[in-house]
């Protein structure tokens, strides 16, 4: 076959029109050959001709998009100094744009023999083909028809983040076509995007769409790889999520979904593993990066490169300080925003992308990358900010430019509100934006990704159902998952019966849905918590690729409740800037306390200010907080000043009922109540002018109960009132 020099940039397979262009970097290499697959399996090798900068490259005229290909690579093999060449194993483009196919559990697939009680770290190599066993890569036509597509850019402050697995979503949503749920096409759907825009969200954020695999020890067990943090294609979406074919159409239907969520003014977010890939360790299978250049990819122990460092608990992590990595991560980031059109990234343990050696570094290469980049560094940066490495707990000290998921944030809350002594001071700092955590380094609260749920532990529903996790579908004896949850069941494990115990359920979902969506910071939904979704108690679903872990939209009325009351608190979000603040509030990091500018003040139950003593005590459970809306700092985007009305929260995670006196006059004159989780009347959770027709009525009425300064007013066990104040609206 007739192939050219062709070029060493840019790295990957680039079809032009008149032929394709293969570069891929290597330097152990001493030859590497470009492997065409054809329909019927058969190969046809064709040595790349030049190499540039350890850069091998040739353009191979008349080759057309849809070409499944892959690399096998010369060199060395020996383990023992880090080197795992072997040309019997076909390697994946590390810039593969689509991968076909998938790989089985085949001898052929590691370079070393099973019944090798070294597990290859000989100089023993495996010299079976793993070509028929393993993925392939595959030409892309990188063309599409973005039409007016428009990236919604919402800024943080107005952003509402919805995590979501694409599909579990849609796997079960009956109003999608069977043939296209659980999929790209599924997510980009009417009747997915009508639920995501009535219920508010301004930004879906996917769990990993980058190419994965699946594992061994998971298949043998019947069980899958769900969640997809197992990545061995950084460019290429998950084949597996495409409806309509996986030889470079699902590159095709990944931008038909972006481009309709956009239209519906929707940002999608791609949750993205840099950290590792899906090779493992030293006994894992050859697949792409261990036979390229494995010195290069992987970080080696130090005086023992046959095994890998690794702080990511999946048996490798990536050599953030080399800068072929580094270069791998820069334009696999770029290529998601300029030519798949996404709007920001998570990044999964993203402590681990910031070490240089052993320790973790605000300040290494990989920041310093981000940072500079004119694409990159205008999209939202979402750390994960651990790994499990030493020093990996990083909540709080990643570089400014960057939003965090707040660990902190979900163990106060969940512990304020199953009634944990000594939480209401850290309880108050971290509904009010986690100051403590972020103002030091310039950041404002929109650092703070708030979030009580996500993928990993309980779901909401199964938070107020158990006390303990209950993963024995997993098939590890219930060994894996976390212990320690910091969840409280109401009374008994598990389904009841007990109206009394479902009651205080549903209550203690709308206590952590208000006190999120109300919170200073970034709130993050996890997908059906808002329909009340279980996983019966399995806190690490990461293997339950079924119905245990894909969304029921089938709802009971208590469900159908539940979520439009979310609905409603997302709504209450968007029309009140005093909940969304662009600056923390004047008071004191330490609770948030009393400030001169009047912007927040907090009151005990009996109506007087908060002092020393009640943020100390113990035993507190129960206070209110003033958010003033004249005292909002601005101005706003368009130049005009920042007025809304004031709001007054009353929080008591008591298991009694208390009476709380509202404060003087100063703070507000009369008072309407907005929230009442308490209420068994889900009507009632909304806001006066709800936009709902269905609820217009019962809102006009709560808003007519006028509540004036210094009344009495008993608020239920475990429950949250808002109460709103028109001082922004006054004349």
């Amino acid at each position: 076959m007739e192939i050219w020099p062709g070029r060493p940039y840019p790295l990957g397979a680039t079809y032009d029109g008149t032929g394709v262009n293969f570069a891929i970097f290597s330097e152990a290499a001493q030859q590497i050959e470009i492997c065409l697959i054809g329909d019927g399996g058969e190969e046809t090798r064709v040595t790349l001709p030049e190499t540039d900068g350890f850069v091998w490259h040739g353009f191979i005229p008349g080759l057309q998009p849809g070409q499944r290909y892959g690399f096998r690579v010369h060199g060395p093999y020996d383990p023992e100094s880090g080197d795992r060449c072997n040309p019997a194993k076909l390697l994946l483009d590390p810039y593969a744009k689509s991968i076909d196919g998938s790989m089985t559990g085949d001898q052929s697939l590691f370079s070393y023999d099973f019944d090798d009680p070294d597990g290859g770290l000989d100089d023993m190599v495996n010299s079976q083909d793993s070509l028929g066993h393993t993925l392939t890569s595959v030409v892309i036509n990188p063309f599409f028809d973005w039409g007016q597509d428009r990236q919604p850019q919402h800024e943080y402050h107005d952003t509402v983040i919805y995590e979501a697995h694409v599909k579990g979503l849609t796997e079960q949503l009956e109003d999608i076509p069977e043939e296209i749920r659980g999929t790209y096409a599924g997510i980009g759907h009417p009747a997915t995007i009508e639920h995501l825009t009535k219920l508010g969200v301004t930004a879906i954020e996917l769990m990993p769409v980058h190419q994965y695999v699946q594992d061994f020890t998971l298949l043998e067990r019947g069980l899958r790889n769900y969640w997809g943090y197992n990545t061995i294609g950084f460019f290429a979406p998950h084949n597996e999520y495409a409806a309509y074919g996986t030889r470079g159409q699902q590159v095709a239907e990944f931008k038909g979904m972006v481009k309709a969520l956009h239209e519906a003014d929707i940002e999608v977010i791609l949750d993205v593993v840099y950290n590792h890939t899906a090779e493992g360790n030293h006994k894992g299978p050859t697949l792409a990066f261990r036979g390229i250049d494995n010195q290069s990819y992987y970080r080696l122990v130090e005086g023992d490169e046959a095994h890998y460092y690794d702080t990511t608990g999946t048996g490798n992590s990536l050599l953030m300080r080399h800068p072929h990595v580094l270069q791998l991560i820069m334009d696999s980031l770029r290529y998601w925003v300029l030519d798949m059109h996404v709007d920001g990234f998570r990044f999964d343990l993203a402590a681990t992308l910031a070490r240089q050696l052993n320790e973790v570094d605000k300040l290494s290469a990989f920041f310093d990358l981000i940072q500079q980049d004119p694409v990159v560094s205008q999209v939202k940066l979402i750390a994960e900010p651990w790994d499990v490495g030493e020093g990996g707990y990083q909540v709080g000290n990643f570089p400014p430019l960057w939003t965090e998921w707040n660990g902190k944030y979900r163990d106060t809350v969940r512990d304020f509100w199953r009634g944990e002594p000594a939480t209401l001071a850290e309880f108050a700092s971290r509904f009010t934006g986690s100051s403590d955590l972020y103002e030091h380094s310039g950041r404002k609260p929109i650092a703070s990704i708030n979030f009580v749920i996500a993928h990993d532990g309980f779901t909401l529903q199964d938070l107020v159902s158990y006390n303990e996790k209950h993963n024995d579908a997993n098939g590890e004896g219930n060994n894996d998952g976390e212990r320690h949850n910091r969840s409280w069941n109401c009374g008994v494990e598990g389904p009841t019966d007990d109206p009394a115990i479902r009651a205080l359920r549903l209550q203690q979902q709308r206590n952590f849905l208000t006190t999120l969506l109300l919170s200073q910071g970034v709130p993050m939904i996890a997908h059906g918590d808002e329909l009340g979704r279980t996983q019966l108690g399995n806190n690490n679903g990461y293997c339950q690729d079924s119905d245990l872990t894909w969304v029921d939209w089938d709802l009971d009325d208590d469900h159908a409740a539940l979520l439009r009351f979310t609905g409603r608190l997302v709504q209450m979000r968007r029309d009140h800037p005093v909940f969304r603040r662009r600056r923390f509030f004047d008071g004191s990091a330490d609770h948030g306390g009393e400030s001169d500018l009047g912007d927040i003040a907090w009151f005990m139950p009996n109506g007087k200010h908060m002092d020393e003593a009640a943020w100390q005590d113990g035993l507190a459970r129960s206070l209110m907080v003033f958010l003033n809306g004249l005292a909002i700092p601005g101005p706003d985007r368009r130049g005009q000043p920042v007025r809304d009305d004031c709001f007054l929260i009353i929080f008591n995670a008591h298991d009694d009922a208390i009476t709380f006196t509202l404060p003087e006059e100063e703070y507000g004159s009369e008072w309407y109540i907005e929230v009442d989780t308490a209420s068994g009347d889900p009507a009632t959770h909304a806001m006066a002018g709800s936009a709902d027709p269905g609820t217009a009525a019962s809102a006009t009425a709560a808003a007519m109960a006028v509540l004036e300064p210094g009344t009495e007013m008993s608020v239920a066990a475990r429950s949250t009132v808002v109460l709103r104040s028109p001082c922004g609206t006054e004349e």
